[in-house]
């Protein structure tokens, strides 16, 4: 079974902003990309709402067919956004809100008490809940213990030495991987995944249910139109 791509429209939402108004439509878009092939659309509402706004969360879980995940870092007001829109999945990141991107996964030994209340809050509003996590076999084992469904590798490491050396730069991945299936926690990927380096990283971990794309998809699409470029990612993602 082929892994799921979610489409990340927060850089749509950032081209919107620039200008105001409503120019790209935000919702048309995600409703597009569905229309296109995406098996799912994600979103970082930030605080500072320098890309998706409060309002658009609202608005997308109006028109979301596919699943919708919500990342974001555990806050009063992200509880509050999945509590109110009860997504299919939350992700959560642990950067703080002025990050520019999110760079880093979790360190679930030192924060597992919170992860453990924070996932266990989540789940009862119905949510997968799934952890941002660098490919480590300690943070992996501890994600476990925080009742996690799924853990999201963050694959930018992998991304900058793909290139180099690409049998290293994912390395890390298939172990921790291969201790995360053990445990029976499903995995996630995201972070500067791209057309160059997608299919490797599925074919040398078919485990991965599901790709968070967004950045490298929109540029993509500057040249190749979104509909064809969401059918390249969705062929790259075929084991």
């Amino acid at each position: 079974m082929a892994t799921k791509l979610s489409v990340n429209i927060n850089k749509i939402a950032t081209i919107r902003n620039a200008r105001g108004g409503n120019n790209p439509n935000l919702l048309q878009v995600a409703r597009d990309c569905e229309k296109f092939g995406a098996q799912g659309i994600t979103i970082h509402p930030r605080p500072d709402e320098r890309h998706i706004k409060t309002q658009d969360v609202y608005d997308l879980k109006k028109v979301v067919t596919t699943e919708f995940n919500i990342e974001g870092y555990p806050d009063k007001r992200y509880l509050q956004l999945i509590k109110d829109t009860r997504p299919d999945q939350a992700t959560l990141v642990p950067d703080p809100p002025h990050a520019i991107t999110s760079n880093t996964g979790w360190d679930t030994e030192k924060n597992l008490h919170l992860l453990k209340d924070i996932v266990a809050e989540l789940k009862s509003y119905g949510a997968r809940v799934s952890i941002f996590l660098n490919p480590d076999i300690k943070m992996v084992e501890f994600a476990k213990e925080t009742g996690t469904d799924r853990i999201e590798f963050y694959t930018e490491p992998y991304a900058s030495n793909y290139f180099n050396d690409r049998e290293a730069a994912i390395a890390d991945y298939v172990h921790a991987a291969n201790r995360a299936v053990n445990l029976g926690i499903d995995l996630n990927a995201g972070h500067d995944l791209d057309l160059n380096n997608l299919n490797f990283l599925i074919k040398t971990i078919p485990d991965i249910k599901e790709v968070s794309i967004g950045h490298a998809l929109v540029c993509d699409a500057l040249y190749y139109g979104l509909e064809n470029t969401i059918h390249m990612y969705l062929k790259e993602l075929k084991h």
